[in-house]
């Protein structure tokens, strides 16, 4: 019989303001360091007002990690230092990996006035930091949809889920990532890897994440779930809920994090800075 995790800890998103100006809600970062290991951290740029998010993220590089963009709502174009351009738009992905070295811009735009989305960040480890930089662009059409019960179906963007594997393959730190919904009232069980960080961000509507503790979680709240148990319990309230859903193998590897550059140590990472600002930042592919 499966043993259901307790939930950890409970965070909720905290209003901030990052690149040249966007208003966006950070689930968690450099503070919750290392308790979601791989995981570095987790932004919700959804947004009603134009205003909030046109500003973008102008060009700015990134090393040593990889960005995960998700979108729901609206797109996100980009342009990057190896010539690559195009968009992110709804229901769609782009796994980028940065490893060695890229610099980039992300600039979000209203379609039919609406954006919205999440950027999550995943650590590589040490013997992966300088790996040849990559890209894996998914299109909602390529997101199977599955579905697990009455009641619960499961985008699979990372990993498997009965016997149904997305579309981003090849990662590191070996993670599911699913976007989870549930009707009313709806009981879901979904199997946690031993070992793996688990944790759940509730991005509509309420439910119960944890059977141990009779309250429910609500949205834009993320639980983390301990370390022991091989999957996690959800119960859907009253008006149902929707959630992000990752895990992942832990590094347990040194942090040294600046900025958009993760690194192992101090010297490597006031390297990367260097290297950025006497123009060698980036480097030829298998170097």
């Amino acid at each position: 019989m499966p043993q259901v995790r307790e939930i950890s800890r409970l965070f909720f998103s905290q209003e901030t303001i990052d690149g040249a100006g966007v208003r966006l809600h950070r689930v968690f970062g450099y503070s919750q360091i290392p308790h979601f290991d791989p995981f570095l951290m987790l932004d919700d740029f959804r947004a009603d007002r134009p205003e909030d998010y046109l500003a973008g993220f102008p060009w700015h590089p990134h090393r040593g990690i990889e960005t995960v963009t998700y979108m729901i709502d609206g797109k996100v174009e980009h342009g990057d230092s190896m010539g690559h351009a195009g968009s992110v738009d709804a229901g769609g992905i782009q796994w980028m990996t940065a490893g060695s070295g890229i610099i980039h811009q992300e600039m979000p735009k209203p379609v039919q006035g609406k954006m919205g989305g999440f950027q999550l960040w995943v650590n590589l480890p040490k013997s992966h930091k300088m790996m040849d930089p990559r890209y894996q662009e998914i299109r909602e059409r390529d997101v199977p949809h599955v579905d697990v019960s009455d009641g619960a179906v499961v985008k699979v963007i990372c990993g498997t889920i009965d016997g149904v594997t997305g579309p981003v393959r090849d990662i590191v730190t070996d993670p599911d990532y699913f976007d989870v919904t549930l009707e009313p009232g709806v009981q879901f069980t979904l199997p946690v890897r031993s070992g793996y960080t688990a944790a759940a961000y509730i991005i509509a509507g309420s439910g119960i994440f944890d059977p141990h503790r009779n309250e429910e979680q609500k949205n834009r709240m993320i639980a983390l779930y301990s370390g022991n148990g091989t999957s996690i319990e959800v119960n859907a309230g009253k008006m149902g809920t929707r959630f992000l859903y990752f895990s992942g193998k832990p590094l347990r590897e040194p942090v040294a994090w600046g900025g958009p550059i993760v690194m192992n140590t101090e010297e490597e990472l006031q390297r990367a800075f260097a290297e950025y600002k006497n123009g060698t930042f980036i480097r030829k592919k298998g170097k």
